[in-house]
């Protein structure tokens, strides 16, 4: 099957000249349009999709063919255009080369010369569409490889994520009072990051680092873990590397971000006589202050081996002793009215091993 011929376009306000490159282009096999001004041959452009070649003078009455080129080649960017202009006249080829000609011709043009400048107009102009058609192709291809790449990236950063609050999950099943510690602290540092109007990537930031902020208690010995009574300053010592620990179990995980400063300074303190590095005030990010807010109430309002658990207005007072030593009056303010409004069901462990439902913050229910 044999192709179609290739349409080309002649401009030329002067008839004689127009017709006679019509015959030969014709004869050479070229499917042929004319125009006798810049304004027609902008209309047969519109009119005619497949012009592969546009051949125009320069200097014609009305539109001229410096302001042809750019209005030609918006109305279709893969024309090939050559100029047609008279010896004396080269500055003004240039200026329209530099606007998108491919070349141009001095008047008398030679048919031969004319023959073989538009074939390697043609085949330049065939060499940039392969290579656009070649670039979109590589685009196209390497975005695929792009969003492929980042789904299996943030695939594998959620399989990280929950394997690691397998991990902490597993910890705290050991210990019945430390069951679910992790899931609460992050739930109420959620929901005291919403009360304090914080964007909802910090949130959610916030709520996987209270998930996780206590990764680092699988470097702490099973005998201090499980102690009832008071720790040595050795074992104190011992416990407070938790937070060292975590952080450097969770620094190769780069998509964390912020997580991995919350888990190492949540028991940093107000006062600056927190750890592991005595950062104070504002020194401490806010959601590591939060999480270590929501920590305490978790540690005041839930039964541990070392103390019975306190109703909410006991907890409540108590955290308020520790605002501006331990805890940051701001978040403190949020909890409160967190803890005052929020109604919510906990399953509770009694003594027996069996579970009752009970509703918390309905006394100070609005």
């Amino acid at each position: 099957m044999t192709n179609p011929p290739v349409s080309v376009l002649v401009v030329d306000d002067e008839e004689p000249i127009r017709n006679a490159l019509s015959r030969y282009l014709t004869k050479q096999d070229f499917h042929v349009h004319t125009a006798a001004s810049g304004e027609a041959a902008l209309e047969a452009l519109r009119a005619h999709e497949d012009i592969a070649l546009m051949l125009c003078d320069i200097r014609m009455s009305g539109m001229s063919g410096v302001d042809i080129v750019p209005q030609a080649l918006e109305l279709s960017p893969d024309l090939a255009i050559l100029m047609l202009t008279a010896v004396n006249d080269a500055t003004t080829a240039a200026l329209c080369m530099q606007r998108g000609a491919l070349d141009y011709l001095t008047k008398p043009v030679e048919l031969l010369e004319l023959g073989r400048t538009i074939q390697r107009a043609l085949k330049r102009r065939d060499m940039l569409i392969g290579k656009r058609e070649l670039d979109q192709h590589i685009k196209e291809e390497v975005e695929r490889r792009t969003a492929e790449f980042q789904q299996e990236r943030a695939r594998l950063e959620r399989v990280s994520v929950a394997t690691l609050e397998v991990l902490v999950n597993a910890l705290e099943a050991k210990d019945p009072y430390l069951r679910g510690h992790s899931a609460r602290v992050a739930d109420l540092g959620a929901t005291i990051a919403s009360q304090l109007g914080l964007p909802d990537d910090e949130i959610e930031q916030i709520r996987l680092a209270g998930r996780l902020h206590d990764i680092g208690k699988i470097g702490t010995r099973e005998d201090v873990m499980n102690k009832h009574g008071p720790l040595t300053p050795e074992e104190y010592e011992h416990i407070k590397q938790h937070v060292v620990i975590g952080s450097q179990i969770l620094s190769p995980l780069q998509h964390l971000g912020g997580v991995i400063d919350v888990v190492r300074s949540h028991h940093e303190r107000w006062d600056g006589t927190g750890y592991p590095d005595g950062r104070k005030a504002e020194e401490i990010p806010l959601p590591a202050r939060i999480i270590g807010a929501a920590e305490v109430w978790d540690a005041l309002s839930t039964s541990r081996p070392y103390q019975e658990k306190l109703t909410h207005d006991q907890a409540l007072r108590r955290m308020g002793e520790l605002v501006g030593t331990v805890l940051d009056p701001q978040v403190f303010a949020a909890l409160s009215e967190v803890v005052k409004r929020r109604r919510s069901l906990t399953f509770l462990i009694d003594s027996d091993g069996t579970q009752e439902m009970r509703e918390w913050g309905v006394e100070h229910a609005p």
